[in-house]
């Protein structure tokens, strides 16, 4: 529930433009704040409130909601206002099986693209880079960020704007489950070396291995986080 100084959404960039501008504006406020747990599973908040923090009208707030409740990520409570949806872990195990698929998919692509995929890999091996330097100062929240990027541009770099749309939605379900779940998971140690595997694979212009990788990657963390929620044994 809200406490008395309201919900804690992230400061939203203000637009140029008014109106659908600030629909947008407001849903990246409030997905940005879903998917690092300051809107954490089960609080709930009016549309007032929301509107009030991020110093705007109810009206792009309910837009921004409804898409929101649409990608799973709240539930509209008539005379209430939202909630943010629990993880549920069947859901979550659904996830990462489409998301496995389609990053999968992007990472074969990005393996065949050659030259034109350059700067994807340079810029995934830098994320990675930062990864390393975020976990040896302790910043998990740096750390997250930057492997969040490694994805992002993972998906993007496939050259398949659709099926990076697609994915984006699991893969930021996927990323709101690891917030949720942080500080209850050891340090991930793990990923660096197989984000290297994945690079090494794209690199090679090895298209399974690629895809392989990634699927290997996805489904260690996910079993991780199934474990913290109980829902696989330890």
């Amino acid at each position: 529930m809200e406490d008395e100084t309201g919900p804690r959404v992230r400061p939203m960039e203000r637009p140029a433009r008014p109106r659908g501008s600030l629909a947008d504006a407001a849903y990246a406020a409030l997905k940005a704040s879903i998917l690092e747990s300051l809107l954490p599973p089960g609080e709930e908040a009016t549309e007032q409130a929301i509107a009030d923090q991020l110093g705007m009208s109810r009206t792009p707030v309910h837009e921004a909601v409804l898409r929101l409740q649409h990608e799973g990520f709240l539930r509209v409570l008539p005379r209430r206002g939202v909630r943010v949806l629990p993880i549920d872990p069947l859901d979550l195990r659904e996830t990462y099986d489409v998301l496995i698929a389609l990053e999968g998919a992007a990472a074969a692509l990005l393996a065949g693209r050659g030259a034109a995929g350059g700067a994807a890999l340079e810029a995934m091996a830098a994320a990675t880079a930062a990864m390393d330097r975020a976990l040896a100062a302790g910043d998990r929240k740096g750390w997250a960020a930057a492997d969040d990027r490694f994805h992002r541009v993972l998906l993007e770099g496939g050259g398949n704007a659709k099926l990076a749309r697609l994915a984006q939605t699991a893969a930021d379900q996927a990323q709101r489950a690891r917030s949720a779940t942080a500080s209850r998971r050891p340090d991930p140690l793990a990923s660096s070396a197989e984000h290297a595997a994945i690079l090494a694979a794209l690199r090679a212009a090895e298209a399974e291995a690629a895809r392989a990788a990634v699927a290997a990657h996805r489904r260690r963390a996910s079993e991780e986080i199934l474990r913290v929620l109980g829902a696989m044994p330890g």
